[in-house]
């Protein structure tokens, strides 16, 4: 049995729920429970948002993450805010392009990945939620990469079919990172 609680956190526009909504869909696709809870401020774009995510193989009882096995920060002030509420032996993922500063703790496994110069090299620059999405499902053995294909075709909206498969290249940039 094993569970999961991730809590992605950034600042509105960057993605952050539709991270969220990426991971508990591949995890409803592989049988898992999942919990998927957003949170933003009244802003939106440029306001706080976060989201938190549990994959579990058994019921998930609460939805509320408190102390995460895995934080991916997206800003600077998340890193600050949820830094101290990672389990110890838990999993910090760094924009190390919006954030300079580095994790303090040495009870935590860190990854400091470049997405947003990433996806600005490569042309798709609002899909840095997406590369980090794919270094989470390398390093986290119950979100993985299966079912990947079959999840991002799910959240993006029919509107935006032509961007699968760039969404598909961000994930799969963070996972080769």
């Amino acid at each position: 049995m094993s569970t999961t609680q991730i809590l992605i956190a950034g600042f509105g526009g960057q993605g952050v729920l539709f991270a969220g909504k990426l991971i508990a869909y591949k995890g409803l696709l592989e049988d898992k429970q999942i919990s998927w809870l957003p949170s933003y401020g009244p802003e939106m774009r440029g306001g706080t948002a976060n989201c938190s995510v549990i994959v579990s193989d058994t019921a998930v009882g609460s939805p509320i993450v408190s102390n995460p096995d895995v934080l991916v920060a997206m800003n600077l002030p998340s890193l600050k805010k949820y830094e101290s509420e990672v389990v110890s032996g838990g999993t910090i993922i760094v924009d190390s392009t919006l954030i300079s500063e580095k994790v303090q703790r040495d009870d935590v496994n860190v990854y400091y990945v470049p997405a947003t110069k990433i996806a600005t090299d490569e042309g798709f620059s609002t899909l840095a939620n997406m590369i980090l999405m794919g270094k989470l499902m390398k390093v986290c053995d119950n979100v993985g990469y299966a079912k990947v294909e079959d999840a991002v075709k799910k959240v993006v909206p029919p509107r935006k079919a032509n961007l699968i498969d760039v969404n598909l290249k961000a994930v799969k940039l963070g996972y080769e990172f």
